[in-house]
């Protein structure tokens, strides 16, 4: 005998009237701003928040996963059972009804078919005469009048068994699922007639509906759990992060005392250690920055410790400027005052004059004895190096001012100045065994000379580093004639520097207060 099984699906919906299904998406552009803005808000995220989120989609996707196959697992299972129910019951009313259907008895037929309905899972059972057709009915058939297949019956009532699956929407708009059975009846090889069993579908709809439930609430709690516990394992995970995060902060801000003192022997305590010797090295490499800062001007400092500046003897053309600051009358004051003493004059003078070239752009050269050497637009170029070198030593003299005003009679201090700009040769100067970064040439020796015809509070500058400009609204000058000096065969004409404009001379005086008033506080 030959089964076959029936499935009513649900028709097509009706088309919207314009003639054409919706478009299917495309793949998504990458030069979207919304994709872009997605990954942006992904990159920003912390440790933490991506890791939760991680395992809650991991734990969600295995979840659903397993779902899936234990929802189809348990709907085969049912399947299987509903079949076999549907069969072993269909065989006891085949067996019941043989005699009755011989006897043509219909109230007996009806009283078995009454009988059957009465169980919750059978809605209908229905037995025909070979003779004289439909016999007993009760409850729901798929043939019946307004049923998905009525009028079909001859379709199915044959020879062989069926299975119809089949949907019912009934007037009250009530979703009737059912499943029925047919088989011939037989008695002694002789067909008598036909037995058709109707089973509902709601059990097992509704087992497989509290199945999906159950694997929800399990899922829900199991993504609960996972997103705490994730969010704490992320936390303790990302804690060597911060503190890393915080140590390269610290390093940013030039704290390069910054260590950690935590033990680890995983990848996180490796990182730590090469954190801490690079630390280490960045702290060796500032103290020789400062200790060579002492002893060069510092943007030289700084390139010969980054590799940048090989140290070689020579040097590159530059222009620039050079002031040469004296001590007037300094001999005869050593003589008569303790080493001591000498060496703090010196101090104050090495310090002002620092404060001076660091406030006008200028670097510190050299140190000789009761003189000093400043340069401007060496090593970095400065395009208004002139006037940058002219007020820093009009800068210098007024604080000199301020400060003997301040000593009294018998310690005061008075510096003579001259200045010079032009071609000079800027680079290493000395032996493969002692280097001296330095500016040499012949307008650095011209600054020289000059310096050395300067009197007391005087600031002697060469006529031709005024070059063609006017400088009438920046510097107040008086010529000082022309001047033969040792070594040049013509005259050179120079100008005393008596001060700035109104305007600059304010924010000198402004400069000298807030040096003033640092050197009190500290």
């Amino acid at each position: 005998m030959q089964a076959t099984e029936l499935k009513q699906t649900p028709q097509p919906r009706p088309s919207d009237g314009r003639g054409s299904a919706p478009e299917p998406m495309g793949e998504v552009d990458p030069e979207r701003p919304g994709r872009f803005s997605l990954q942006k808000i992904w990159v920003c995220l912390p440790f933490a928040v991506k890791l939760a989120l991680s395992t809650s989609v991991l734990i969600s996707l295995v979840m659903l996963l397993l779902g899936a196959l234990i929802i189809e697992n348990q709907n085969r299972l049912l399947e299987r059972n509903m079949h076999a129910f549907g069969r072993t019951v269909l065989q006891q009313v085949v067996e019941s009804a043989k005699e009755p259907l011989l006897a043509n008895d219909g109230l007996l037929l009806q009283v078995l078919a009454s009988s059957l309905t009465e169980s919750e899972q059978i809605i209908g059972t229905e037995l025909y005469s070979s003779e004289h057709g439909l016999l007993a009915r009760a409850g729901i058939s798929p043939f019946q009048p307004g049923a998905p297949i009525a009028g079909r019956g001859a379709d199915f009532l044959d020879e062989n068994e069926h299975t119809l699956d089949w949907e019912w929407f009934r007037l009250s708009g009530e979703k009737l699922e059912a499943m029925t059975f047919t088989a011939p009846v037989r008695f002694r090889d002789t067909r008598v007639g036909f037995a058709a069993v109707t089973l509902s579908r709601e059990l097992m709809t509704s087992t497989l509906r509290e199945s999906v439930r159950s694997i929800a609430t399990v899922t829900l709690s199991l993504l609960a759990v996972a997103i705490t516990l994730s969010w704490f394992v992320g936390r303790r995970l990302a804690r060597p992060i911060r503190n890393l995060m915080a140590a390269s902060r610290a390093i940013g801000h030039g704290n390069f005392d910054y260590r950690f003192t935590e033990r680890r022997a995983d990848e996180v305590g490796h990182l730590m250690q090469a954190f801490n010797s690079m630390a280490e090295g960045l702290l060796q490499k500032r103290q020789v920055e400062a200790a060579l800062s002492r002893y060069l001007p510092p943007e030289v400092a700084r390139r010969v410790v980054e590799g940048l500046e090989p140290v070689e003897l020579g040097g590159t053309q530059a222009q620039g400027s050079v002031m040469f600051v004296d001590i007037v009358d300094f001999t005869a004051r050593a003589e008569a005052l303790p080493p001591e003493a000498v060496a703090a004059l010196l101090n104050e003078f090495y310090s002002s004059i620092s404060t001076a070239a660091g406030l006008y752009q200028g670097t510190v050269d050299k140190y000789m004895g009761d003189c000093a050497m400043v340069v401007f637009g060496v090593p970095e170029a400065d395009p208004d190096h002139v006037f940058h070198a002219i007020a820093c030593a009009v800068f210098f003299q007024r604080l000199a001012e301020r400060l003997n005003a301040a000593a009294g009679a018998g310690t005061t201090m008075r510096y003579r100045i001259g200045l010079n700009s032009g071609d000079m040769l800027a680079g290493n100067i000395g032996t493969q065994q002692h280097v001296q970064y330095t500016v040499v040439g012949d307008s650095v020796n011209l600054a020289s000379r000059l310096c050395a015809v300067a009197t007391a509070g005087q600031i002697v500058i060469n006529e031709q580093m005024l070059g063609t400009a006017r400088w009438d609204d920046r510097l107040r000058l008086r010529p000082f004639g022309s001047i033969r000096i040792r070594g040049k065969s013509k005259p050179v004409s120079t100008y005393l520097v008596e001060g700035l404009a109104p305007a600059y001379e304010k924010r000198v005086r402004e400069q000298i207060a807030q040096v003033l008033a640092s050197t009190d506080s500290a």
